[in-house]
């Protein structure tokens, strides 16, 4: 029994991790619209920090960190830069996992149900790393990236605070909210399967 249990796990990681590396290296990982990114790179880390836990979701978070981190270094833009710092790129996603999957935990004993449980951590798990991103951009690097951002989109936005706001509401608010459905269909099933199995 624990054998099986352990291939399971083994194989469930490695499909997400395979779905990770792919979105990592085409343009579903990280979808350019002008000066922003839509990610869906979070997504198999929800889904693996749900259904096999926060280790899991931790290490998936782990390497769509450093996926961010080697992107910036072989594609650079005007305003990845930011990316360099491992304080932006991977401490925001390393805590998508955790959060995922106690947030789930908490909701699944209050309301008993998988779909909604799911949707909420996903949204949950998702804001972090927009939050978790911005913020640390914010704290860091402010200054230089209204300077990088204003050169790139021709100076329409000025300040640090409106472009990372701006950047939340038209970005983090629509991938939270997408990852949220995504992640309570599939985490419904996955999440039934692993208790019976």
């Amino acid at each position: 029994m624990k054998k099986n249990l352990d291939v399971r796990k083994i194989t469930i990681v490695g499909v997400l991790l395979s779905i990770s590396i792919v979105l990592s290296m085409t343009p579903l990982g990280n979808i350019p619209i002008g000066a922003l990114n839509i990610t869906t790179m979070h997504i198999p880390v929800i889904i693996g920090a749900i259904v096999e836990g926060p280790l899991v979701g931790v290490i998936l978070g782990a390497i769509f960190g450093l996926t961010s981190l080697i992107r910036a270094l072989t594609t650079p833009t005007l305003t990845n830069f930011v990316l360099l710092n491992p304080l932006v790129s991977i401490l925001p996603r390393v805590l998508i996992g955790i959060i995922a999957y106690f947030s789930f935990k908490l909701v699944l004993k209050l309301s008993k149900n998988e779909v909604v449980s799911g949707w909420i951590s996903a949204v949950l798990a998702s804001l972090i790393n927009t939050i978790g991103v911005l913020g640390m951009i914010y704290m860091l690097y402010a200054d230089m990236y209204a300077k990088a951002f204003q050169e790139l989109t021709g100076g329409v936005f000025k300040t640090a605070n409106v472009i990372l706001f701006g950047t939340f509401v038209t970005n983090g608010i629509p991938e939270a909210i997408v990852a949220g459905f995504i992640v309570s269909a599939l985490c419904a099933v996955l999440y039934k399967k692993k208790k019976k199995g």
